[in-house]
């Protein structure tokens, strides 16, 4: 067995993880022993108790890596391990990085410059939109964008990186089989072709209660600085900025309406000392150093809507809600326009980034538009 082999074995068994798995590997000298060695030589190790160590044994022999490997090949995967090169160098050097990443698509060097947009599954319009504007310039930058494939803030700072045409992680607290939530698996599909979508899960592994939690380590390890668009003093967000302070990661945080509850927990990172980010010139002053030289450019200066072609049919709604919001309804009576038609092109304009929509479904015009007949 190749250290390859025991690092993807190993992940596939209960009740080890990466920091088990190194206590074993210094006690035994390799990850490869820990598959020859007798339950004594086991204890050996610290945290590995006679209960372990006997389970060890009893796994060994039911572990099918082979089918594991094959599995994952039938579904477009790479399984990547700390020996392999293309496992993340940044990824390293936390305290317990993952024995393996199953990864679909493919994970760059220049994904060292990753950030993390984390914050809560429902996020006002406001927190949607500041997570949106600060994806895209990130990415247009030549910042990774990372986040965990979520409902919220999390699925919005991936589409806004895909907008700009950049490359965006997502990691998944569930195996890639049994993808959460399950409305995303064309996001996921979208990811993959410009960036990575990684789960340390075997396949098969379901999402529950502990999953997410622990996936955030590896959201934040991958990351130089995480920022926090809306979360609640509950929020699974400051687990990820728990963890990226233990890490040495750099946490950020968007203030937001003091009377809403999602903006308690950006305010507590606020009073304990995390970065204020106003707009993505405070991302890029902590993080200058690590700009890509071709693109030191200001983000903020930099139209984050770029110059769009839009057909008769587009130009009809765009022109139907130039003096302010209006509801759908409203919309297709002023453009002339069938209602069906009317929501198809209402999605294409969202997309490029023209218009918005508002609750109440009530579009207007996005900020800084400019729109090309």
């Amino acid at each position: 067995m190749t250290s390859r082999e025991a690092y993807i074995a190993l992940n596939m068994m209960d009740r080890l993880g990466p920091v088990r798995v190194r206590s074993l590997a210094e006690a035994l000298g390799s990850v490869e022993a820990i598959f020859d060695a007798p339950a004594g030589e086991l204890m050996r190790a610290q945290g590995v108790g006679a209960e372990l160590a006997r389970r060890i044994v009893e796994q060994r022999g039911e572990i099918q890596f082979e089918k594991e490997l094959s599995r994952a090949q039938k579904m477009g995967l790479s399984i990547v391990t700390p020996v392999d090169l293309e496992y993340p160098e940044w990824l390293k050097t936390i305290y317990d990085p993952p024995l393996a990443l199953y990864v679909k698509g493919i994970i760059e060097a220049k994904d060292r410059h990753g950030v993390a947009i984390v914050g809560t599954r429902r996020p006002t319009h406001y927190g949607s939109s500041v997570a949106d504007r600060l994806a895209y310039q990130l990415a247009r930058v030549g910042f990774t964008v990372v986040s965990g494939l979520a409902r919220g803030v999390d699925t919005v700072a991936h589409k806004g990186a895909l907008k700009a045409n950049g490359r965006t992680l997502a990691v998944l607290g569930s195996a890639h089989d049994c993808l959460y939530p399950p409305e995303n698996a064309e996001l996921a599909e979208a990811i993959a072709k410009s960036g990575a979508v990684i789960s340390e899960y075997p396949l098969g592994r379901e999402p529950d209660r502990t999953t997410f939690p622990y996936r955030n380590r590896v959201v934040s390890g991958l990351s130089m600085g995480v920022v926090v668009v809306e979360a609640g003093l509950g929020s699974g967000a400051l687990h990820t900025t728990d963890q990226a302070i233990e890490q040495g990661r750099t946490v950020f945080a968007v203030p937001g309406r003091i009377d809403v509850p999602s903006a308690r927990g950006c305010h507590r990172l606020l009073k304990n000392g995390a970065r204020l980010v106003e707009d993505v010139d405070d991302i890029l002053q902590e993080l200058e150093y690590l700009i890509p030289p071709e693109k030191k450019d200001s983000a903020q200066a930099m139209d984050p809507r770029p110059r769009v072609e839009l057909t008769t049919d587009e130009q009809a709604v765009v022109k139907a809600v130039w003096a302010g919001a209006m509801d759908v309804d409203a919309v297709t009576r002023q453009a002339g326009l069938q209602a069906a038609q009317v929501n198809s092109l209402l999605i294409g304009l969202e997309m490029k980034r023209v218009v918005r929509m508002l609750p109440g479904r009530r579009i207007e015009l996005a900020e800084g538009i400019r729109a090309a007949g």
